[in-house]
């Protein structure tokens, strides 16, 4: 009965492995993926009062001294 010849397996399997991967990568090379979704920037829409120039103090009811 003949031997096996096994000496060719290794180039075999290293040929198919790099062409598989070959293969795999210009298919996934062909796909299109979506950007991931990006924040908007919102401008902060304040209005511009002549009463925030200035300092002002609020005072509380009961913070003030009674009378």
């Amino acid at each position: 009965m003949p031997q096996l010849d096994t000496s060719t397996w290794f180039i075999t399997a290293l040929s198919s492995t790099a062409t598989l991967f070959i293969l795999l990568q210009l298919k996934f090379s062909n796909i299109y993926y979506f950007n991931a979704p990006t924040p908007k920037t919102l401008k902060s829409l304040k209005t511009e009062n002549p009463w925030e120039m200035k300092w002002t103090k609020i005072y509380s009811p009961h913070s003030l001294p009674p009378h």
